[in-house]
């Protein structure tokens, strides 16, 4: 996995607004009301594009050349970089929603004292685990 991956995009102008396309990654589509918002999120859609593709274990592409794009009228060319790192150190950190089943008079105790089941959770699981926080490690 690489740190950092710049990508061509293709600004589509429009009358509407700015659609863009990532041309090497198929599916990798966005847009915005101006050419500033459509490379932000532009940014957003080819982090979490990548990320997803590191997770399921897919071939990365080598990114096209800008030159060997092929554009039409009203299309313009843009290098879109992406920090992977941070992307995902953050996807690691979202939160969850987990289901569990508790007896009822613990549950209801619990409430009692007006305890924080997420937190007594995950200070559980840290401990059980051995770890105190999020490191960023290579899928065993």
């Amino acid at each position: 996995m690489k740190d950092s991956y710049i990508y061509p995009a293709v600004l589509i102008l429009g009358e509407d607004g700015v659609s863009v396309e990532i041309p090497d990654l198929p599916g990798c589509l966005t847009c915005g009301e101006t050419a500033e918002e459509a490379i932000a999120m532009a940014r957003d859609a080819l982090s979490l594009h990548l990320w997803g593709m590191e997770n399921d274990d897919d071939p990365i592409p080598e990114p096209t050349t800008i030159p060997a794009l092929r554009l039409e009228s009203g299309q313009v060319p843009v290098l879109i970089d992406v920090w992977m790192p941070a992307i995902r150190d953050e996807m690691a950190n979202k939160s969850v929603n987990k289901t569990l089943t508790l007896p009822k008079w613990l549950n209801d105790l619990a409430e009692r004292r007006n305890v924080n089941f997420s937190q007594v959770l995950q200070t559980a699981l840290k401990h059980y685990l051995g770890v105190e926080d999020h490191r960023h490690e290579t899928r065993p």
